[in-house]
């Protein structure tokens, strides 16, 4: 295999990874957003108040993705076998 084709093998692993995380950790990031804001409004600074809404809501976001992720994941693995000599 010459080398660009490894590069672009590594370029869509790392595009695949990024597109997979993404949706959950945008989901964490919403969720840590929101909960920061209801603690300026209510001025609770307790810093373990923030873990536990991330964590579940991740862990939704997880359980509803996971099929696609895991779809995408199996794809790119039956591409890459497909294409090894």
């Amino acid at each position: 295999m010459p080398n660009a084709e490894h590069i672009d093998l590594v370029r869509r692993a790392l595009m695949l990874v990024l597109v997979v995380a993404a949706p959950v950790l945008a989901t964490g990031l919403i969720v840590a957003l929101i909960v920061s804001v209801l603690q300026a409004v209510t001025q609770v600074q307790d810093q373990t108040l923030s873990f536990i809404p991330k964590i579940i809501a991740m862990m939704v976001a997880l359980v509803l993705l996971g099929p696609w992720m895991l779809a995408r994941l199996v794809e790119f693995g039956r591409e890459m076998f497909s294409a090894w000599p």
